[in-house]
């Protein structure tokens, strides 16, 4: 009877944390923006270049709560300037709006926002127009992953093999992007439960960072290096229910060598989850922990807190835990 209260208890409170944390304003006002964008004058190609590098630097901070206020009028201006742009412009135009809706997917992913497909959608439509690969490698990204939290994981990664088809493996660039769309269908084939899939494509992944020039792509939100690669592994293994196959990835990790707090952030998410996949109450603790040290907004997140509310009414006893599930908002004070 104490173990069914307690499991009654965790959904409860995870329920409740995912509908009313600090990302819910910020995804409510994204499906505003994207449906009634406000007035805006086009702006000057280097200008608006400039502004979204900066919303992009609050993205990979990890300030969210910043990044959602200033997106609405980033992506009316992005959207004006590309609409009263023509020619070669409008391609460099329509490159940078595509990247704008880009943190916008991403934003809206992270607060579990249905937003997010349509941004993306509209990331890949924009991103096709400019002609320029990269950005529609990053594009079809952001939509195979709004794709796959929407069931349609095969879709996705239909999508993600199809683009990473069409990009050389050797360039800079176009290599990163090719290795990132072929982590992320890794993950999307292993929540489709095609460990054959996302074993191998996690494989390929990694003889195409080997091979490609070990020089900064510059790519918007997700680089490719080994780090970041290993970091898929572990969360592939684990959402293929396999997680004592990435203890030694994870063993093995150097978090510091990850180049943003948002994606430092992340490898300690995925951490987490696999030692809950595990039992191990201590280590997932340690993680969450590692998580807030990164990224205060990242651990109070829908998917982080739920995860600390599980944590908390599960069996294990964790000194500290409370006092951090009612830190980050997992749980009422």
């Amino acid at each position: 009877m104490r173990r069914r209260n307690l499991l009654a208890g965790a959904l409860a409170v995870g329920a409740s944390a995912v509908a009313a944390g600090p990302g819910t304003a910020a995804a409510a006002s994204l499906e505003d923006a994207l449906f009634h964008l406000p007035a805006a004058e086009p702006a000057p190609l280097h200008a608006l270049a400039a502004r979204t590098a900066a919303a992009r630097e609050a993205f990979t901070a990890a300030r969210y709560s910043h990044l959602a206020t200033v997106l609405p009028g980033l992506l009316a201006a992005a959207e004006a300037t590309r609409d009263a742009a023509g020619g070669r412009a409008r391609q460099q135009a329509n490159g940078i709006l595509a990247r704008v809706y880009v943190l916008a997917a991403e934003l809206a992913s992270k607060a579990h926002s249905d937003a997010a497909w349509v941004a993306a959608d509209r990331a890949l439509a924009a991103a096709r127009a400019s002609g320029m690969p990269v950005p529609v490698g990053e594009a079809a990204r952001v939509l195979a992953i709004s794709m796959r939290r929407s069931g349609h994981c095969s879709s996705a990664v239909r999508l993600l093999t199809h683009e990473a088809a069409g990009l050389a493996p050797s360039e800079v660039r176009t290599g990163a992007v090719r290795a990132t769309l072929l982590l992320t269908g890794a993950y999307s084939a292993a929540v489709g439960g095609d460990r054959t899939t996302a074993l191998a494509l996690l494989d390929q992944a990694d003889e195409d960072i080997k091979r490609r020039p070990q020089s900064p792509a510059g790519l918007f939100t997700v680089d490719a290096t080994m780090t970041q690669a290993a970091v898929y592994r572990i969360g592939v293994h684990t959402t293929l229910g396999t997680p004592d196959e990435a203890v030694e990835i994870a063993r093995g990790l150097n978090v510091d060598l990850m180049p943003t707090a948002e994606r430092r952030a992340r490898a300690w998410t995925d951490t987490a989850r696999m030692w809950h996949a595990l039992g191990n109450g201590e280590q997932t603790f340690a993680a969450l922990r590692h998580v807030e040290q990164e990224a205060t907004q990242e651990v109070r997140r829908p998917a982080l807190r739920a995860l600390t509310a599980n944590l908390l009414y599960g069996p294990a006893r964790v000194q500290g835990l409370r006092e951090f599930a009612v830190r980050t908002g997992a749980v009422p004070a």
